[in-house]
């Protein structure tokens, strides 16, 4: 195309621009420049003809991750207040709760507190009637004064009484009225005394001897309490039995600090636990580092036993020492029927959970080396520092207080403190208003510090015998029959409840 074709096209664009030409009617006039060098002309708009050119799929861009969302911060409902001094169980435990079952039945009979919505979430700066209601809910316990329930607004003041509620009741002090705070604040009155009533009932059923220095676990808090001249010295989280393992409510003394202690498995949890295990994973035992002994104490290879039956209750389960012992490191020793105890853990991570009911009946301490130390205050050269290295060298060691230490497991959903406050704690049992246990057989009457069941000696032969080839010690002889009869009487009582 010439340099002057292309003006003449040019000057024909424009005055099609300003006199308004149509598109169609340009490209004519254009399509001899087009001839002359530019190529075909374009299609007439909005016509189909021509063949458009083909256009490059865009390369896929990979999706832009999302940005992720911080995750909320945890608020644990269930804690343990490690500075309260107040005491759980002290001598005037009884009479106290006895007062403060009376004290609420006074307040249901006059027709109870407001009970708020199931689903009310209430919060600082809120303001209406659910808030009336908050008022004369908490004013109704003491934890608001009276003066201050016709303010519709939840102020500071409101939040300050919420706090209190909840640390009565063992909850994170945020002053949100939600979960299981909310769920605390719905229960009536009725049931309050209940709790109250049944705690002092179980207390009082109890002979505990109250020392200077005494030990209490509380199990519905989930907690252990040093308590020394009245005062809580050391608080410790705890883990408890769960529901169906429950840890059973004793009274005795501690007598030995175990370090680096060996685990006998007892029956129950070798029934329970070991053998579904085994089934599932012959290596179980090996990899856990427990060992298997017959009557005689020779080591049995777990292959000699048939997994499918019961019939490893018949012998010792013993799992070595070590830190992934299921006693952990350290055992507190407590002689009682039960077989129970307190103990140290592999599996510290239940401490940081709300619901502390993991256990198969022992009590699991956090940072127990620090109640070991307090236990064995008066017996000189055991501090913290020679605990610690006395387990690092991994063997197997007791050692004894100055003087025993009284210690008690109960179960109080209600409490008072020796301030006269009321504490509640959930019924994890459901103990409350449950029908009352059998009473023991007058005939054979329980001791409340239990010692283990005693062995009768053997009889003493009329004149000595000759030993005879048949009175020598033979194989054990582990037949079908002889299994058999020995895991029955594994499970003649007491049954351990031992933590796995």
């Amino acid at each position: 195309m010439t340099r002057r074709g292309w003006m003449a096209g040019s000057r024909m664009l424009g005055r099609s621009c300003r006199h308004g030409l149509g598109a169609g009617l340009l490209l004519v006039g254009l399509s001899g420049a087009m001839a002359q060098g530019l190529g075909p002309p374009p299609p007439p708009v909005g016509s189909f003809q021509g063949t458009l050119p083909a256009i490059p799929p865009l390369p896929e861009q990979p999706p832009r991750p999302k940005a992720k969302t911080p995750p909320a911060p945890v608020v644990h409902e269930q804690v343990v207040a490690r500075n309260d001094r107040r005491p759980t169980v002290h001598p005037e435990s009884v009479t106290m709760m006895t007062e403060a079952a009376r004290r609420y039945r006074e307040i249901a009979e006059a027709g109870g507190w407001p009970i708020l919505p199931a689903k009310a979430s209430l919060k600082l700066g809120d303001e209406g009637d659910l808030v009336l209601q908050l008022r004369a809910r908490l004013a109704a316990e003491g934890d608001l004064p009276l003066a201050e329930k016709d303010n519709p607004l939840f102020d500071p003041g409101l939040a300050a009484a919420v706090k209190r509620f909840q640390a009565r009741h063992g909850h994170s002090q945020n002053g949100l009225v939600m979960g299981p705070t909310l769920k605390a604040l719905r229960v009536p009155a009725q049931d309050r005394a209940l709790q109250l009533a049944e705690s002092a009932d179980r207390l009082a059923s109890r002979s505990f001897g109250f020392g200077s220095r005494y030990v209490v676990v509380n199990i519905p808090s989930a907690s252990v309490e040093a308590i020394e001249n009245g005062l809580v010295e050391k608080r410790f989280i705890a883990v408890v039995g769960k529901k169906d393992r429950a840890s059973p409510e004793v009274e005795t003394r501690i007598t030995n600090v175990n370090l680096n202690p060996t685990w006998t498995v007892p029956v129950s949890i070798i029934k329970k636990d070991i053998i579904p295990k085994m089934q599932k994973d012959p290596e179980y035992l090996a990899k856990s580092k427990i060992r298997i002994y017959g009557a005689s104490g020779g080591e049995i290879d777990p292959r000699l036993i048939d997994w499918k039956t019961e019939r490893a209750t018949a012998f010792t389960l013993r799992q070595e020492s070590g830190a992934g012992n299921a006693l952990g490191q350290l055992r507190i020793d407590m002689p009682n029927r039960e077989a129970v105890y307190m103990h140290d853990t592999p599996s510290k991570r239940l401490f940081l959970r709300d619901d502390r009911y993991h256990s198969s009946g022992c009590v699991r301490v956090e940072n127990v080396r620090d109640l070991a130390v307090w236990i064995l205050e008066g017996q000189r050269g055991w501090d913290r520092a020679a605990i610690d290295a006395a387990i690092q060298e991994g063997k197997r060691r007791d050692i004894r207080p100055a003087q025993p230490v009284p210690v008690i497991w109960t179960y109080l959903t209600g409490y008072v403190t020796p301030d006269g406050l009321v504490h509640f704690r959930p019924d994890i049992y459901g103990r409350d208003g449950a029908p009352p246990a059998p009473l023991p057989d007058p005939a054979d009457p329980q001791p409340r510090i239990a010692q283990p069941p005693a062995v009768a000696p053997p009889p003493v032969p009329a004149r000595p015998a000759a030993r005879s080839a048949e009175a020598q010690p033979r194989p054990e002889n582990y037949d079908a029959t002889g299994l058999n009869a020995r895991a029955a009487a594994a499970f003649r009582p007491p049954v351990q409840r031992i933590d796995p």
